[in-house]
């Protein structure tokens, strides 16, 4: 599969996130030509730190989705585009609504638009949300389930979809998105909750202070960067993805407490605290939640290839010597 990149010119965008670091990573060991636009806007995830071991082998251009002008130039001339730039903290975009709507929804517009106009041959991966079906009627939720956001960060993803797939249906622009859920790993935000509270619980773990644990009870899936990562190249290459939907889901379902004592199990050390769930986030929470990841699985070949403890071994194993870098 990586071959099929080799000598391609591949633009990220979000390529200093960690799914994105991630990715160009894979990619520039395929020997493609990666570019990698990034706001490095602290509150959305960028880092340095994570592009570090490829610094100079990628083009780094550091501007923000929202640059229409940029973005004309930025896709001109890229086979793939792997579009990962978000806004992902489900909190702030109540608060701030007006910013994820441009970010999620308009900058996506936008970012179509001058695929439409200066480069119709690109491939383009966007990466979605769970979060876009709200509460879920029935379980494990697959690709046909309604969508119903419970908060403005899940509507404008799911806009940022529909243009997408509006783009490929209209003017061929060939076009799909993978709904992730809960991805985790080396070079993850861990300096706050904003990206996924795993981040928050791997730092104070480290840190060597309990972390809490909201709830306790809710079921959730969680997929490892890795095989993210190859979800996303296999939609890439693969036309057989061209128009489609893909949920991600990972190597099993467990709750919240039982993956607390996983984490603690993997460090050999630590320990956490229950906490009620509070008020202000209870009312945007899906529940349980774990994704029917079928349709991938028969599809493009994907699935999950690490179990959640190697995972969480890893993470660990990756930031403890680099605790500082990421705070």
């Amino acid at each position: 599969m990586l071959r099929s990149f080799a000598g391609s010119d591949v633009l990220i965008t979000g390529g200093a996130g960690f799914i994105g670091s991630t990715l160009a990573a894979k990619l520039v060991a395929a020997n493609a030509k990666v570019t990698i636009v990034d706001s490095l806007i602290p509150e959305y995830g960028g880092n340095l730190e994570n592009l570090a071991d490829i610094r100079n082998r990628v083009n780094l251009s550091i501007a923000d989705v929202r640059d229409r002008h940029s973005m004309k130039y930025l896709v001109q001339g890229q086979d793939f585009l792997f579009n990962l730039a978000g806004q992902t903290s489900h909190m702030d975009s109540m608060t701030d609504p007006f910013t994820d709507l441009e970010i999620n929804a308009k900058a996506q517009l936008s970012i179509l638009e001058a695929c439409h106009q200066y480069n119709p041959g690109v491939k383009i991966v966007f990466a979605g949300t769970r979060q876009i079906y709200g509460r879920p009627d029935y379980l494990p939720v697959d690709e046909k389930h309604p969508a119903r956001p419970v908060d403005v960060n899940g509507i404008h993803k799911l806009a940022g979809e529909w243009y997408h797939l509006l783009y490929n249906s209209v003017y061929g622009i060939r076009s799909c998105v993978l709904r992730l859920t809960n991805t985790y790993g080396p070079r993850m935000r861990i300096r706050d909750a904003r990206q996924t509270f795993v981040g928050i619980w791997i730092r104070l773990i480290l840190e060597g202070k309990p972390f809490e644990v909201w709830g306790g009870e809710q079921l959730r899936d969680f997929t490892y960067v890795d095989d993210c990562v190859a979800a996303l190249l296999l939609a890439a290459s693969m036309d057989a993805a061209d128009g489609r939907v893909y949920n991600l889901g990972g190597d099993r379902v467990v709750n919240l407490r039982e993956l607390a004592e996983a984490l603690v199990n993997a460090h050999g050390r630590g320990e956490f605290v229950l906490k009620e769930f509070p008020e202000e986030r209870k009312k945007i929470d899906i529940g349980d939640y774990y994704s029917n990841d079928a349709r991938i699985r028969e599809e493009l070949g994907w699935k999950p290839a690490t179990s959640l403890d190697e995972g969480l071994a890893r993470t660990l194993k990756y930031f403890a010597p680099r605790l500082e870098r990421y705070l």
